[in-house]
């Protein structure tokens, strides 16, 4: 028999899927990490689970205790899962611009949520810093602090990236994600440059966020105004990104975060949302960099659900400028079924 003990166990060991029709038009073997296989829905369980299993090894972390973090969603999931699934108190802090499915599912759970508006990281309202406050008022209390707490880079180093290199038997040329936190692309390029400093290790980048500058020129400055993306793109170095090996950065327009989300969709049957849309685009320009014949891995963080509302919403799309980058499903002819009915 083969059983894994409760939902800690089953976290990682996710398939790597090869995206067939972008390996086609590439010629390059593109494949998809599938995070959003995770038993909590998204590669964030990761971290959630290695910060939670580190603060009970220190000692951080009792018996009654609870676990406090600034999240835009979905570390807040995963910790909410494995609070649950350990006995401690989840309580989540989040800017108020997030789609209203996270906001629910997170309270389905059994988490408590408070939402906050969204300012920049220097304002001390900011979510995280709320986040940091609340646990230290509060008795028994931890802060996760994913995007400093290097605990979360260090799960990526110990499961993902041995993950990917075992999977791809070490045939792998190029790495590329987003980053929010710096946790899954600095963890998983640390072990990979260990293992071949070849490979190439290159960041995807939204629109609004500051790292795609840093990288081409040390400087932290914003490329562009915003991003209908969530929970990726940030204005700082976090202690989880410094020092990680980054080789070049790809700048991605929403428009074609939101035209590989509904080629995934409609071409290759997964419906994720729009971290995974931006991470695909950001491999198909390293493939076509590359050449034919390589291997590019990117990740596949999380599905679509919680995004019905905002990405797979033609209302919402065409509001932000961005519909006519999502083609509508191809059903041929309307049927009518009352053809079919008894009369």
């Amino acid at each position: 028999m083969s059983i894994d003990d409760g939902f800690i166990a089953t976290v990682g060991q996710t398939p790597l899927i090869r995206l067939r029709r972008l390996s086609e038009a590439t010629g390059c073997e593109v494949l998809g990490k599938a995070e959003f296989l995770n038993p909590g829905g998204s590669v964030k369980d990761r971290a959630a689970r290695a910060i939670v299993l580190a603060a009970e090894r220190s000692g951080a972390l009792v018996p009654g205790g609870t676990v406090v973090e600034g999240t835009a969603g979905n570390t807040g999931i995963g910790l909410a899962h494995v609070c649950n699934a350990r006995g401690y108190r989840c309580v989540i802090v989040m800017p108020d611009n997030q789609s209203p499915e996270k906001y629910r599912l997170l309270s389905t759970l059994g988490a408590e949520v408070h939402t906050v508006a969204a300012v920049p990281y220097s304002n001390p309202n900011q979510y995280q810093k709320v986040a940091q406050r609340l646990a230290a008022h509060l008795s028994n209390a931890i802060w996760a602090n994913q995007f400093d707490n290097t605990v979360n880079r260090q799960a990526h180093i110990d499961t993902t990236g041995p993950e990917i290199w075992a999977q791809t038997g070490g045939r792998i040329d190029a790495f590329t994600c987003a980053a929010g936190t710096g946790g899954t692309f600095a963890g998983v390029s640390h072990f990979l440059k260990s293992k071949r400093k070849a490979v190439r290790c290159v960041l995807a980048d939204p629109p609004g966020s500051s790292l795609y500058e840093y990288v081409r020129s040390g400087t932290l400055k914003a490329t562009g105004s915003g991003s209908i993306t969530e929970g990726i793109g940030i204005g700082r170095v976090t202690a989880n990104l410094e020092g990680a090996p980054i080789d070049a950065a790809v700048h991605i327009e929403d428009s074609e975060t939101v035209g590989h989300l509904y080629r995934l969709l409609y071409e290759e049957g997964l419906f994720l949302g729009s971290t995974s849309g931006i991470n695909v685009a950001a491999a198909a320009r390293v493939a076509e960099e590359l050449g034919p014949g390589h291997t590019v891995v990117t990740v596949l963080c999380d599905g679509g659900a919680k995004y019905q509302s905002r990405l797979f919403n033609r209302e919402w799309l065409a509001q932000k400028g961005l519909a006519q980058c999502a083609p509508p499903p191809k059903r041929g002819e309307p049927i009518d079924v009352r053809l079919v009915m008894p009369a």
